[in-house]
């Protein structure tokens, strides 16, 4: 089962596609018939939307996970006309094509977690999040744990992405690791799991050792590049360590600031492994990615974008900086106490 999958949506064949791809997702996470209808709403009504108003419309599945229960993310993005009053074009009744105007909103109603931003001749980014009432996720149990927004795809015509992700929380302290395995494709993927596996089984310990322990482990595979950052809640900071393309920045206000990578392949060869320490406060937002994502981006291009879900900021990027040569993995976090579009 992929973690996450992109659907063209730019012609009518494609919303049924849509919506079986994601009723069949929903069915293989044992999601009952009542919610496998409310995903299919969802999808349903997004896609319908992006063949109406949109411009290279996308649609982005992604399997949520709090052990042992899973969610579904839903994310359309498209380059269209976007939207000047996003609040008037969430109520019922309001249309510029003619319909009857319900789409939103009823992907509003039926989402556990639903969020958009849209920029006028830009376009917008949509996303729900549905889990089963049995389990609300994560985030909306407990407030002191990141918002994780994650985008991980495999370069165009790959079916196998040889970037992978993790984020380990703990008491105070979260960690998270981008890797993007040397190359592409099945042998990539197995470098980046390796760094994935050692990171989880090691979490406990600072990122710089468990870059040293990644470097030994994954010396029986191709190598890759990998970041981890730490974020301690009480002591304010991040700790962060980057070998090879993995770009990093935290992002306060109106301020970015970039994180120290060094050359290398983790694996093969290392340069140096040092640890950097950089300032976080409640209102500050990580971004990581692969080099399948341009480095030209800021968060100033779009007004408002940066109160957002981290989903709604990782499809942004993905959308408009996104090199269809190679995989991409961009991954943003901030705390939890981000403000949702109220439905």
């Amino acid at each position: 089962m992929k973690d996450c999958i992109a659907l063209p949506i730019t012609e009518t064949s494609q919303v049924g596609e849509a919506r079986r791809f994601a009723a069949a997702l929903a069915t293989d996470m044992e999601f009952n018939e009542t919610e496998r209808g409310k995903v299919a709403i969802i999808v349903t009504e997004l896609a319908n939307n992006l063949i109406k108003h949109a411009k290279n419309g996308e649609i982005i599945l992604r399997i949520l996970r709090n052990n042992p229960e899973y969610g579904i993310e839903i994310i359309g993005l498209d380059t269209g006309s976007g939207m000047g009053n996003v609040s008037q074009c969430l109520q019922d009744g309001f249309s510029t094509a003619g319909t009857p105007g319900t789409g939103l909103g009823a992907i509003g109603r039926q989402a556990t977690v639903f969020d958009i931003h849209s920029v006028p001749g830009v376009g917008t980014v949509l996303v729900a999040q549905f889990w089963p009432k049995k389990n609300p996720g994560i985030a909306l149990q407990n407030p002191d744990t990141l918002e994780i927004g994650v985008v991980n795809l495999p370069k165009l015509e790959q079916e196998i992405c040889g970037d992978d992700w993790a984020v380990v929380n703990l008491y105070n302290r979260s960690l998270i690791l981008v890797a993007d395995g040397l190359g592409s494709g099945i042998l990539a993927a197995e470098a980046s799991r390796e760094a994935v596996r050692i990171f989880r089984a090691k979490a406990a310990l600072n990122p710089k050792i468990i870059m040293e322990m990644a470097h030994a482990a994954l010396r029986s595979t191709r190598g890759a590049a990998v970041a981890i950052a730490e974020i301690n809640r009480v002591e304010k900071m991040v700790r962060y360590v980057g070998i090879g393309n993995i770009s990093g920045a935290i992002v306060t206000g109106n301020k970015s600031q970039s994180m120290v990578s060094y050359n290398g392949t983790v694996g093969h060869q290392i340069r140096k492994i040092e640890e950097f320490i950089y300032p976080w406060n409640e209102r500050s937002l990580l971004i990581m990615h692969s080099d399948g994502l341009g480095t030209q981006w800021s968060l100033e291009r779009y007004p408002g974008l940066i109160s957002r879900h981290p989903a709604v900021i990782a499809a942004t990027l993905y959308r408009d900086f996104k090199r269809t040569r190679d995989d991409v993995t961009v991954l943003v976090a901030k705390m939890s106490e981000s403000e949702q579009v109220s439905r």
